[in-house]
C-alpha cells in the first residue's frame, strides 16, 4: 500500500493534529511531526547510525515519541520499545539482548531511567549514549534531546529507508524475548502488513483514533502508526483514566477506539451520573483484544454502547488471529471469532489434533514459508512451532473450536493449575470474581500444597479498600459456590491495593507467583 507517510500529510495538513494527549492537552501537528522526525534522523546519522541499526525507546505518551519513532523509521534504524515498568536489570537486559546503541529516556518514568544513566550504566556497555526527552526533567548523566536536536536540519537525511521496531514479549511468564517479525527495508512511504491492518481505519473520514494503552506495546503503537499514515488525528492518554476516556472521546469526537478489558471494567464501575454526562455516539468501531473479556463485561459494553463493539484475538508474533462483531459474539457468547488467516488446530501435548470441541493448545496454520523467529533464543521458536508441522505455531495458549469455527479460550498453558491431578483453568474463576459488585479487579493462580500439589488462590483487589475481610471473603465464597463448580472454587483468598497489571491489561502472574510461592518452581 504505497503513499502513506506523515511526511506526505504535512504538505497537504500541516497545521492537522497528528496526535493529541487528552489529559494533558498537548498537540503535536503534522507539520512539526514531520520536521522534528527529520532532525531525529539526522541526528541518528550524526551519531553514526546507519540502516539496521538499534535504538532503545523508554518514554511515556507523549509528542515526543511519534517524532522519535518516524524519525528512526524514516532512516532504516529499528526502534527496541522499553515497558515503562522495568526495573533496571531487566530494561539492561532486552538493550544488551537486541544490541541498541542509543538510548531515550522519560525521567518522570520512576526510578530506571535515572538507574540506567546512572548507577546501572555499566551494565548497557553497548550503549554509547543516553538522552533525556526535553518535555520532562532532566536526568543526571544523560543528554538533553532538545539541544542535541536543535541544530540539525528539517530536512529528510539523503539515504530515507523504512526502518520498524522490535517489540519484546510482555515477560508475564518469564524473561522477555525479542519477537523479530517479518521486515524487509524499503520506501518509507510503502505500508508494511506486520503495522496492522489499515483496513479497520481507512473508512473513517475525518479518522479521530484512540487508543489510551501506552506506546511501547504493539496494539496502541500499531494504532497510532497506522492512523498518522492515513493522515488521521490519534488521542490517547499519559495514564488511562475511565472519567477521561468518556470525556475524550465525547470531546474530540472519537470514531475508532481500542480498549483492554480492564479499562472496560474501569468505565462500568463508575457511577452511572458520571457515564450518563458523555456522549460516546460518535464511535462506529470499538475494539478489544489483549486479553479475554468476562462474558457478563461485555454484555454490560455491548449494552451500553451497541453494536460497534468488536474482539479480535492475535500476538505481537503475528502468526494468526480472529475475529468477532457484536452481532457474531451474542449468537456465540464467549467466543473470539473465527480465523482471519489460516486454519486452527487443537491439539494435546503432544501435538495430536483433538476432535471439535475439546480444549487444547491452540495451533495456527500460517502460510507456507512462514516462521515465527525470536531474537537470539531459536529454542523458544522451535517450541513454538508444531512437532510434525512447520507452518504450525503457537503462543502456549489453550482452547477449543465449535463445530461452527468459533474459537473460545480457555487460559494460558503456563497459568493452568493441576490440583489432585485435576485441570484448573483461571481465567473461568476470574471471570466469575470479575463481575462482584464489590470487585475491581481479580486473579487467580495456584499454589504450593502438600497433599494435591496445587491449590487455587484468589487475589482480589476490592473496590472499595475498607470491605477488604472476612467479610468480604464469605460473599466471594458464596458468590463462587453458586456459579462454579466446587473443584474450581478457591481454597484462599487474598487482598491486595492493586494487581501487578502490565499496561496491555494482562496480569503479570510471575509476580504474583514471586509473592505466593511459585508450585511448579517448587516441586
Amino acid at each position: 500500500m504505497p503513499g502513506y507517510h506523515p511526511s506526505a500529510h504535512a504538505r497537504t495538513q500541516p497545521d492537522k493534529p497528528a496526535l493529541i494527549i487528552a489529559d494533558t492537552e498537548e498537540m503535536l501537528t503534522y507539520r512539526q511531526l514531520d520536521e522534528g522526525s527529520n532532525r531525529f534522523a539526522q541526528l541518528l546519522r550524526a551519531r553514526g547510525l546507519e540502516s539496521g541499526d538499534r535504538i532503545g525507546v523508554m518514554m511515556r505518551n507523549s509528542p515526543l515519541m511519534p517524532i522519535v519513532y518516524w524519525g528512526a523509521t524514516r532512516c532504516g534504524v529499528f526502534v527496541t520499545m522499553l515497558s515503562t515498568h522495568l526495573k533496571p536489570v531487566e530494561a539492561a537486559y532486552i538493550l544488551g539482548d537486541s544490541a541498541a546503541k542509543l538510548l531515550f529516556l522519560s525521567a518522570s518514568l520512576g526510578a530506571t531511567p535515572r538507574a540506567l544513566a546512572g548507577e546501572s550504566r555499566s551494565e548497557i556497555p553497548g550503549i554509547s549514549e543516553i538522552f533525556f526527552a526535553d518535555d520532562d526533567e532532566p536526568i543526571p548523566g544523560a543528554i538533553s534531546l532538545g539541544e542535541a536536536m536543535d541544530p540539525m536540519p528539517t530536512e529528510p537525511v539523503a539515504d530515507e529507508i523504512s526502518g520498524f521496531h522490535m517489540l519484546y514479549s510482555s515477560g508475564t511468564t518469564g524473561r522477555p524475548k525479542g519477537i523479530a517479525v517479518p521486515f524487509t527495508p524499503g520506501p518509507i512511504d510503502e505500508f508494511n502488513l506486520s503495522e496492522g491492518r489499515p483496513d479497520m481505519y481507512a473508512p473513517f473520514e475525518p479518522l479521530v483514533a484512540w487508543n489510551a494503552g501506552p506506546l511501547y506495546h504493539a496494539a496502541p503503537l500499531s494504532g497510532m502508526v497506522i492512523t498518522q499514515r492515513l493522515g488521521g488525528t490519534f488521542v490517547t492518554l499519559r495514564k488511562f483514566d475511565a472519567e477521561a476516556t468518556l470525556r475524550a472521546i465525547d470531546h474530540y469526537q472519537v470514531n475508532h477506539a481500542q480498549f483492554v478489558p480492564t479499562m472496560f471494567v474501569r468505565m462500568l464501575a463508575l457511577p452511572d451520573e458520571v457515564r450518563a454526562k458523555y456522549d460516546v455516539s460518535s464511535l462506529k468501531l470499538a475494539i478489544h483484544a489483549a486479553a479475554p473479556c468476562p462474558v457478563e463485561i461485555k454484555r454490560r459494553m455491548i449494552d451500553w454502547w451497541g453494536k460497534c463493539i468488536f474482539e479480535y484475538y492475535s500476538s505481537t508474533e503475528g502468526v494468526g488471529a480472529t475475529g468477532i462483531s457484536a452481532e457474531e459474539w451474542l449468537r456465540k457468547p464467549g467466543s473470539v471469532g473465527r480465523s482471519s488467516l489460516g486454519p486452527i488446530h487443537i491439539c494435546d501435548d503432544e501435538g495430536a489434533e483433538l476432535p471439535v470441541g475439546e480444549v487444547g493448545v491452540i495451533w495456527f496454520e500460517a502460510p507456507e514459508g512462514r516462521t515465527v523467529n525470536y531474537l537470539n533464543d531459536p529454542e523458544k521458536a522451535r517450541r513454538a512451532t508444531h512437532p510434525n508441522h512447520a507452518n504450525w505455531f503457537t503462543v502456549g495458549d489453550i482452547g477449543r473450536l465449535d463445530e461452527d469455527g468459533y474459537l473460545f479460550l480457555t487460559d494460558r498453558k503456563d497459568f493452568m493449575i493441576i490440583s489432585g491431578g485435576v485441570n484448573i483453568y483461571p481465567q473461568a474463576i476470574e471471570d466469575c470474581l470479575i463481575v462482584h459488585p464489590k470487585v475491581m479487579d481479580a486473579a487467580v493462580i495456584g499454589v504450593p500444597n502438600v497433599e494435591y500439589g496445587e491449590e487455587v488462590r484468589a487475589v482480589i483487589q476490592p473496590k472499595v479498600w475498607a470491605e477488604a475481610g472476612p467479610a468480604l471473603e464469605a460473599e466471594l465464597r458464596e458468590w463462587c459456590a453458586n456459579r462454579i463448580s466446587a473443584v474450581t472454587q478457591p481454597r484462599s483468598y487474598d487482598f491486595v491495593a492493586e494487581l501487578p497489571r502490565i499496561p496491555s491489561g494482562k496480569l503479570a502472574k510471575h509476580e504474583l507467583r514471586k509473592l505466593y510461592g511459585d508450585p511448579v518452581a517448587t516441586a
